[in-house]
């Protein structure tokens, strides 16, 4: 089943649509869950709570993309969660390192402002095309994945000195990039 009839049953609210996304995109959800939260059971529950989200969403929604909407809601729904979880103790998760690495970087608007976050997200895309494939597989692995440096470094067969480095570099040429495009820090 392709991503289209998915969609299709979402959209005529056929509980079938929940199951094919599981079996197709389960895995996947769960990795990026996982590696956010840390836990396993959060990471299930958070696997299912992404597809109640999409239950919820489409339609109105017609994503593009099954397995990046998906990708999205997991992400955002285990980011919360870890919020929750660390809310009276800070744990120094590897999410929170990689959250504290890119806060001089982003911009802090109110959370209700739709217009910053629209063209922060014009701002980071329009940027991770401006870089090289390699540097752009890195910044996603570290900021989108959470990644941890060893990881990094590993899948790219470089040392993780390289990967810091890299990453502090991105880092800075975001932050210009961003204040170029007026984009507000």
């Amino acid at each position: 089943m392709d991503d289209k009839e998915i969609i299709r049953l979402f959209n005529e609210r056929s509980e079938q649509a929940i199951s094919q996304s599981d079996r197709m995109y389960g895995k996947y959800c769960y990795s990026i869950a996982y590696r956010i939260v840390e836990n396993e059971d959060d990471a299930k529950e958070i696997v299912n709570d992404t597809f109640l989200k999409a239950w919820n969403t489409i339609p109105p929604e017609n994503p593009h993309s099954l397995c990046g909407y998906f990708g999205m809601l997991a992400r955002s729904t285990a980011i919360d969660r870890l919020r929750y979880n660390t809310s009276l103790k800070r744990t120094g998760s590897r999410t929170d390192i990689a959250i504290v690495e890119l806060y001089d970087c982003i911009p802090q608007a109110n959370p209700g402002d739709i217009v910053d976050k629209m063209s922060l997200n014009k701002a980071l895309n329009n940027f991770l095309k401006s870089i090289s494939e390699r540097n752009r597989n890195i910044f996603i692995r570290r900021y989108w994945y959470v990644d941890s440096l060893s990881e990094i470094a590993k899948r790219l067969s470089i040392s993780e000195n390289s990967v810091k480095a890299i990453l502090l570099r991105l880092r800075r040429s975001f932050k210009k990039f961003l204040e170029k495009e007026g984009v507000e820090i």
